[in-house]
């Protein structure tokens, strides 16, 4: 099976902090997996590793690969990889419409810009995938005056306009009320079931859904579990993961953390 994100003895600094020192993770292809862990655990400086905003240490024994490749054409990448992170929302807060939202994916680009090509195929896609994501009717709107969860849906259509094998979603349902989340919950599972490879950074552990099969957790830089969902999803794990007692409960494939006992 593919290996799709390597990392091997990486060690990666934010300024004059070590975030991490020698990780190691392997995902492969088709394995839907959440990284849950708290703030501080390190889930941005790996996303921002997998997108290249930072560099890890240059050590002989050290790397990064991903879809088996250390070096890619960024233009090549997308069709593999589709990243939405909470960095790239903020980008957002312009005034690009939603079809340039969505545009904008086939140039990796924040709007879309003079110089920049479309065709009517690009356009018949675009359109294609808003149908989808349920938010066609809103291609002309303004992204600054949409709400979050209509924000979120156009980030998730710029990144699949490239139809990428596998998709990155950092905490996808955060700010969302609950119609939104488990309407946008909806449409990452149908996206799973039609065979594309999900990885979700989170610490909300509700985001989860019932087609993750493995669950890795981080803590201060470090992964200290990893494996099947059923047995690393545990009251004692989590409570150790997040320093205060916490009792899982389970539902449809969902599960939810409560307050546990002292």
């Amino acid at each position: 099976m593919q290996k799709i994100i390597e990392l091997r003895n990486v060690t990666a600094y934010r300024g004059d902090n070590c975030v991490f020192r020698n990780l190691s993770l392997e995902i492969a292809s088709g394995q839907n997996t959440a990284i849950l862990g708290p703030n501080g655990a390190g889930k941005t400086t790996l996303l921002k590793l997998l997108t290249r905003d930072i560099y890890p240490v240059d050590t002989e024994d050290g790397y990064i690969r991903l879809f088996g490749r250390e070096r890619w054409n960024v233009w090549e990448l997308r069709r593999h990889l589709g990243i939405v992170s909470h960095d790239l929302q903020r980008e957002y807060a312009g005034h690009a419409t939603g079809m340039n939202v969505i545009l904008s994916g086939y140039y990796s680009s924040v709007d879309v810009w003079a110089h920049q090509q479309f065709g009517a195929a690009h356009k018949d896609r675009a359109l294609r995938v808003m149908a989808l994501l349920g938010v066609a009717a809103l291609k002309d709107k303004l992204y600054a005056t949409m709400s979050t969860g209509e924000q979120r849906r156009f980030l998730l259509g710029r990144a699949l306009i490239n139809e990428p094998d596998t998709l990155v979603l950092d905490e996808p349902t955060s700010g969302l009320d609950l119609k939104a989340c488990f309407q946008y919950l909806d449409l990452v599972r149908g996206l799973m079931q039609t065979g594309k490879t999900l990885v979700l950074v989170t610490h909300h552990i509700h985001e989860i859904p019932p087609e993750i099969t493995r669950v890795v957790l981080m803590k201060r830089g470090e992964i200290v579990a990893d494996g099947e969902k059923s047995a690393v999803l545990t009251d004692d794990n989590l409570s150790e993961l997040f320093d205060t007692p916490v009792e899982l409960l389970q539902a449809n494939g969902f599960y939810q953390a409560l307050p546990g006992s002292r």
